[in-house]
C-alpha cells in the first residue's frame, strides 16, 4: 500500500506554492479532489492520510455507497463513496483513484475519490459562502466555494456527510 501522510503532502505543496500564501492572513488547509468532472475539498484537519492504493474487501449485504473495508496498519476502516449523496454518476472501478482517510468526532472512514487534485493552504478569505442557487441536495453539505485553476471547488462538510451516512442517508 503506497501512502503519504497529510503532513508530507502539505510539505511538498508548501515548497511548490511557497510564494502564493500571504503570511499575514489566516489560512486553511484543503484537500482538493475530483469525483467525475466535479471538484470538491475537505478541510485538511479532517483528513488523516491520502492512500494511493489499497485492497478494498467487499462486504455482502451493505448499501451500494459502502464500497467495503480496508486494512490500514492493522485497523479496519470502511470505505464509502460520495457519489450518491452528491447526486453524481457512479465512478466505481475508475483507475488511479485514491482513498482519503477522514475523521471527525463521531466517525472515521475512508472516502473513495477519483483523484486528489492538490493539498494546499489558501487564505481563509478565498473560501466564500455557498451561493444561494446551490442545488437543494448540496445545501446542507457545502460549507463554502472557492476557485482553483479557474474551476469552482465546493468545500464539503465531512461532519454532516458522516452524520448523514450513519443515519442511512448515504
Amino acid at each position: 500500500m503506497s501512502e503519504l501522510t497529510l503532513d508530507q503532502v502539505l510539505t511538498q505543496s508548501r515548497e511548490a506554492h511557497k510564494d502564493t500564501v500571504n503570511a499575514d492572513e489566516p489560512t486553511v488547509k484543503l484537500v482538493v479532489f475530483a469525483l467525475g468532472d466535479e471538484w470538491f475539498a475537505f478541510y485538511g484537519h479532517h483528513i488523516r492520510e491520502v492512500l494511493a492504493s489499497a485492497d478494498v474487501y467487499f462486504i455482502p449485504g451493505c448499501p451500494p455507497s459502502l464500497e467495503g473495508v480496508i486494512n490500514v496498519r492493522g485497523d479496519i476502516e470502511s470505505v464509502i463513496r460520495l457519489n450518491d449523496m452528491l447526486h453524481l454518476p457512479d465512478s466505481a472501478g475508475r483507475s488511479g483513484s485514491n482513498i482519503l482517510l477522514g475523521r471527525v468526532e463521531a466517525m472515521a472512514s475512508g472516502i473513495r475519490v477519483d483523484r486528489v487534485i492538490d493539498v494546499l493552504e489558501v487564505p481563509q478569505s478565498k473560501v466564500q459562502a455557498p451561493p444561494a442557487n446551490l442545488p437543494d441536495h448540496l445545501r446542507p453539505l457545502v460549507l463554502g466555494i472557492l476557485s482553483l485553476q479557474g474551476r469552482p471547488v465546493a468545500v464539503l462538510d465531512l461532519d454532516r456527510i458522516f452524520s448523514d451516512y450513519a443515519r442511512g442517508l448515504g
